[in-house]
């Protein structure tokens, strides 16, 4: 038996992290360079970033000396008032189990803590599954970038979410504890 628990990524993640990101956006994944250098904002006083990780632990849990499967992961960077989704990803066999907006509503959280009065995002507009997603969190389309994801040439919908701490998805606030 196995748990999925959402942690900080480190730089140890980062090789797993390639694996699944090259399996899900083989076309164009992020480097090990692009990783490592959100990674670098994302500590101290002076953060900006925020990476975490969906590991799966097997039963006895690290406390075992095991470490899980990385099944997802997700980034958010800030900027003032802005934030803004990097990236957010689940391996194939976690689709439908929650696991993406276990992942997105730990990025809102950090939105908030952030002090961000806004989160935008790209989308592919043929990943409908991913928009439906943050249409649920209450993200509404505001323009489309075209010939954002190459190769391919593919246009991305812009979306955008105000009050990061206000969206519910269908539950309770995000300000609230209830990671449910």
């Amino acid at each position: 038996m196995t748990r999925t628990v959402l942690r900080p990524m480190r730089w140890w993640d980062i090789e797993p992290v390639l694996e699944l990101e090259h399996e899900l956006f083989p076309e164009d994944a992020w480097s090990a360079g692009m990783f490592w250098s959100e990674l670098a904002h994302a500590r101290g006083p002076q953060a900006t970033r925020h990476y975490v990780v969906a590991e799966e632990q097997p039963e006895g849990g690290p406390a075992a000396g095991r470490t899980g499967r990385i099944v997802g992961y997700a980034g958010l960077a800030a900027a003032g008032d802005l934030a803004d989704v990097q990236t957010i990803a689940a391996a194939r066999d976690q689709w439908g189990t929650g696991l993406g907006a276990r992942l997105l509503t730990d990025l809102l959280r950090a939105a908030s803590a952030f002090e961000c009065a806004e989160v935008l995002l790209e989308v592919r507009v043929d990943n409908t599954r991913a928009q439906k997603l943050y249409e649920r969190f209450g993200f509404e389309p505001i323009g489309f970038r075209r010939g954002y994801y190459q190769p391919g040439n593919v246009d991305a919908l812009v979306m955008r979410l105000s009050d990061p701490a206000g969206s519910t998805a269908g539950s309770a606030p995000l300000r609230s504890e209830n990671h449910g």
